[in-house]
């Protein structure tokens, strides 16, 4: 089970994302998007983004970017500056500027600690005890932080950055 290490509120750009959109249809056998993620390395997807220069906000990391839009939605990409233009076999959607609720989970990445509807919870719990408003029909997001989501620590957990946009 994963904990929250720590909250904070920050702010965003009107961005956009650009990856590929995923539907509940592209789950795998553990209800996941594991498999997709795996797909994204093995075809060395996040090659032609890197080159784009991601916005500096997102930390150039990569992003699983989610919600609700007449169906769930699960992104795969990277954040980008407005007007990027998008590279062959990529798609994108434009999100307005926003402040988002960040938590970061800690927990064993290799265990399903940090994924899921239970963890997007807590978050939301934590969001609001500290006074803050989701935004309704929300995007939220896991942010991959190189720095401390690679290497484990010595008890084998990273952090996950959990992103949430507020009201």
């Amino acid at each position: 089970m994963a904990e929250v290490k720590k909250i904070y509120r920050e702010s965003l750009p009107a961005l956009r994302l650009i990856g590929k959109r995923y539907t509940d249809m592209d789950r795998g056998p553990l209800g996941g998007f594991g498999l997709k993620w795996d797909e994204w390395f093995q075809k060395r997807y996040f090659l032609p983004l890197l080159e784009l220069k991601p916005l500096p906000e997102s930390k150039g990391t990569p992003i699983g970017c989610m919600r609700y839009n007449d169906g769930f939605e699960y992104w795969t990409g990277m954040f980008f500056p407005e007007e990027t233009p998008v590279p062959e076999g990529f798609h994108y959607v434009d999100i307005p500027q926003g402040d988002i609720g960040t938590c970061w989970l800690y927990g064993n990445s290799k265990s399903g600690d940090l994924y899921g509807e239970y963890n997007h919870g807590i978050c939301v719990g934590k969001l609001m005890e500290a006074g803050w408003q989701i935004a309704e029909n929300s995007w939220f997001f896991e942010r991959y932080v190189e720095s401390r989501f690679v290497v484990p620590d010595e008890q084998g957990k990273v952090i996950l950055d959990y992103c949430i946009y507020l009201h």
